[in-house]
């Protein structure tokens, strides 16, 4: 009986309207919560995804219109196959070939997060593109222009017309359009999430498996969870750039005690995001290894975790970064590097 009532109230909705009339139906789209994953952070019932707002999302992560120049993109810093970072650049790139002072960070596991950028200056995923696109070094746009060009756009009109339900091209349809599509970049499936839920037969290597021990033992406290972040900001220990004087968080706080702290970032497809920290200066993860056991600077914020019993650092033998680099390797999720949800093309 209720398929019946199903079929019928179809049947009445494309029988009172003709093609020119037809409304494209905006399915829901279901987030799937990994079973090894903490709680989400982003409320998806204040902007639940849906099919149309997803696709306009990933139109506009994919638009160089959005910047000044109009081939600037979202993608052009976030690339897929590096786990949308910026593989192999030590500094963003932006308009007319000028270079930022931070390492493109990836994108994944958005909804998970409470702050963005190194700095942790945004604290919402929706207000999070507003940074780059009216950064005068990387889109060098403002948003009043891009909702001009979109609104300008016959294709956009449709697309947001099918989207929300009102259908303007709003600054808040637009940024939940981009939200949209973030959110629905999980990377949840690589060698480790199997191992730990047990899927597929999936285990470790004797290496990979001492490489976990020691990451538990050494790595963990900052790099918490299956996302292998706290979502704090921490001074690791650096020396400061200086031609850079980065001193992080505290630019958006202004508090002495967050000078040159640094959001943790999450060691999810790590091997294929170098170079790495904030200003990348390090070209791989033996370098890492070896900055945190020889070349780490004490200062007045340096974190506690980094020092015990007199020392600095974090003491590991050649044996324990084989180990950690084969660990590491085992959170790379190449059905997320594959996804085509998430390609452009």
């Amino acid at each position: 009986m209720k398929k019946t009532l199903i079929f019928f109230s179809l049947l009445l909705i494309f029988s009172c309207s003709n093609d020119a009339e037809y409304v494209a139906v905006n399915e829901a789209l279901v987030f799937e919560q990994p079973s090894n994953f903490p709680a989400l952070v982003y409320d998806l019932e204040a902007n639940p995804p849906t099919e149309m707002g997803f696709e306009l999302g990933k139109k506009l992560f994919y638009d160089g219109n959005l910047s000044r120049v109009g081939y600037i993109s979202c993608g052009f810093c976030h690339e897929q196959n590096s786990a949308f970072t910026h593989h192999g650049h030590q500094f963003s790139h932006g308009v007319d070939d000028l270079e930022g002072t931070r390492n493109t960070p990836s994108i994944q596991n958005m909804a998970y997060m409470s702050h963005f950028m190194w700095d942790g200056a945004i604290d919402h995923l929706d207000l999070f593109p507003i940074a780059p696109i009216t950064n005068a070094v990387e889109m060098d746009e403002t948003i009043t222009n891009v909702l001009a060009k979109l609104a300008a756009d016959t294709e956009y009109q449709q697309l947001f017309s099918e989207a929300f339900v009102d259908g303007e091209v709003t600054m808040e349809y637009f940024l939940k359009a981009l939200s949209q599509f973030m959110v629905m970049m999980v990377s949840s499936n690589s060698k480790y999430d199997k191992y730990v839920r047990n899927e597929d037969g999936i285990t470790l290597s004797i290496t990979e498996q001492e490489g976990l021990a020691v990451f538990e033992s050494n790595c963990a406290s900052c790099h918490a969870s299956d996302l292998f972040t706290d979502n704090s900001f921490r001074n690791n220990g650096l020396a400061p750039n200086a031609k850079l004087d980065d001193t992080g968080r505290y630019l958006a706080t202004s508090l002495e005690a967050d000078k040159y702290k640094f959001k943790v970032p999450s060691l999810r497809n790590v091997a294929l995001t170098a170079p790495y920290m904030h200003d990348g200066r390090f070209g791989s993860l033996e370098a890492v290894l070896d900055f945190y056991t020889d070349g780490v600077v004490a200062s007045a914020t340096l974190d506690p975790e980094l020092q015990h019993n007199d020392a600095i650092g974090i003491p590991l033998t050649d044996t324990d970064k084989i180990a950690l680099v084969a660990f590491l390797n085992t959170l790379t999720d190449e059905e997320y590097i594959d996804d085509e949800r998430f390609a452009e093309f």
